[in-house]
């Protein structure tokens, strides 16, 4: 249910380019489950979730009744913070880099847990609004740092099921988190609150423990990339310059939306645009987390290479398409009948966000170079970020007063998006074909 970290990571396949410098083997060819590596990032994410999932549930009302901020004020925050995540992931990747993953992700947990902290007494409202810009660019910093750090220290053998289990394991850290959350609110005390902010705080330093036993690997150098030029297509200057991967970035965004869908438009529509129960919005979400921890890994399987990646990307939007259209026809039926609809469009919703994400991680790793892996993510991050900065003006402003019309209209975009990804990926990848040799001749 969760879009961060690492539903977000782009896990490399086989694109017949030269392996990076060397990675640190997975011991005794372990599977992700034994392999330490894979381990201590579990603990990692599982700890910085478990914080992520208390907050989610608790900030909200937080900032309205505890801090006694409006509505109108909250979502102004949080709309200039979410412009400025969308500025942070590119420039995080180059830092990442320039300096290395490991000691990029420390600096911005440091800086997260300071941020974090100042919410339990913000009552400035340009104070709360500072916080929520560097906690917001923040995150997207750190899913852009962490998406390169797997690039640096995961095998590729193993990569593609390890990002897998991560994910599980994210999403266990976000529902207990949450489960917690749930009783701080029940509780409703301002002591209480201010707690859960502290412990969400407290987790991004407790994350660094773990992180200490994750070896520090840095990319290929540019020097090193330069002799490659000899036998590899020209490489863009930069990432930003990369065309082929913009596209590549452009279409995973638009299915990326999928958690708009799930956290804002399927609450929104089933609560005022059908007649099932009001309860139902937990359980769907609920329905969501679990199915998640139970697929993810078995999605990756067949992601290996960019042409498989590229299919499951389709088959995962094509999904998430049809997981709309069913979702519209929940309005025009009784409880019962609407209940089950809309249990059926979250069970479709999540088959195609476990089967796009699985492929998405290939395409975005494999089809950056090895030595700029950072700049690369913070591309492919800075397009995540915009789908969650916009979404949800898209979805409460064009898509659900449409009703029916709007819903297949944004069935329509994903379907598109989701047909566009073979080919468009067949040219990321053909900018990678070696160059020939001095003085052959190339053409009639």
């Amino acid at each position: 249910m969760t879009t961060a970290p690492p539903s977000d990571a782009r896990t490399p396949g086989a694109t017949g380019r030269p392996s990076p410098a060397p990675l640190p083997p997975a011991p005794g060819g372990s599977s992700p489950r034994t392999d330490p590596v894979v381990r201590a990032l579990a603990v990692l994410l599982v700890i910085n979730a478990l914080g992520n999932g208390l907050f989610l549930t608790v900030s909200t009302l937080w900032f309205t009744h505890g801090l006694g901020y409006s509505a109108s004020k909250v979502g102004l925050a949080l709309t200039v913070a979410g412009l400025c995540g969308i500025l942070a992931s590119f420039p995080a990747g180059r830092a990442a880099d320039r300096y290395g993953a490991k000691p990029a992700l420390v600096a911005l947990h440091l800086a997260q847990a300071v941020a974090m902290a100042g919410f339990a007494v913000a009552r400035s409202y340009p104070a709360f609004l500072l916080l929520a810009c560097t906690v917001t660019a923040g995150s997207r910093a750190n899913s852009t740092v962490r998406s390169t750090l797997y690039a640096h220290s995961l095998p590729a053998t193993t990569r593609t099921p390890a990002l897998g289990l991560l994910r599980a394991v994210n999403n266990v850290g976000i529902g207990a988190g949450a489960a917690l959350g749930t009783t701080v609110v029940a509780l409703g005390h301002t002591g209480a609150y201010q707690a859960a902010i502290m412990i969400n705080a407290a987790t991004f330093l407790l994350a660094l423990i773990p992180l200490r036993t994750v070896p520090a690997h840095l990319a290929p150098a540019p020097a090193a990339a330069a002799a490659d030029d000899e036998h590899r297509g020209k490489r863009p200057a930069s990432a930003l310059r990369d065309g082929p991967y913009l596209a590549v970035t452009a279409l995973n965004a638009i299915v990326n939306m999928l958690y708009v869908v799930l956290e804002v438009a399927l609450p929104l529509w089933l609560v005022n645009y059908t007649h099932a129960p009001r309860p139902l919005v937990g359980t769907l979400l609920v329905l969501n987390t679990t199915l998640v921890v139970a697929l993810q890994v078995r999605a990756t399987r067949h992601t290996g290479d960019l042409p498989t990646a590229a299919r499951s990307f389709r088959t995962g939007g094509l999904l998430t398409a049809l997981a709309c259209a069913t979702a519209a026809t929940a309005a025009h039926h009784n409880p019962t009948a609407a209940t089950a609809i809309l249990l059926t469009a979250v069970l479709l919703l999540t088959l195609g966000e476990v089967t796009s994400q699985a492929g998405s991680w290939t395409l975005g790793y494999a089809l950056a170079p090895d030595h700029a892996q950072g700049a690369y993510q913070g591309v492919f991050q800075t397009g995540v970020s915009v789908t969650q900065a916009l979404g949800p003006v898209v979805v409460t402003a064009l898509v659900l007063p449409h009703g029916t019309a709007g819903w297949c209209t944004l069935a329509a975009i994903f379907a598109v998006a989701a047909l566009a990804m073979p080919a468009v990926s067949r040219r990321a990848e053909r900018r990678w074909a070696p160059m020939p040799p001095a003085g052959t001749r190339t053409g009639p």
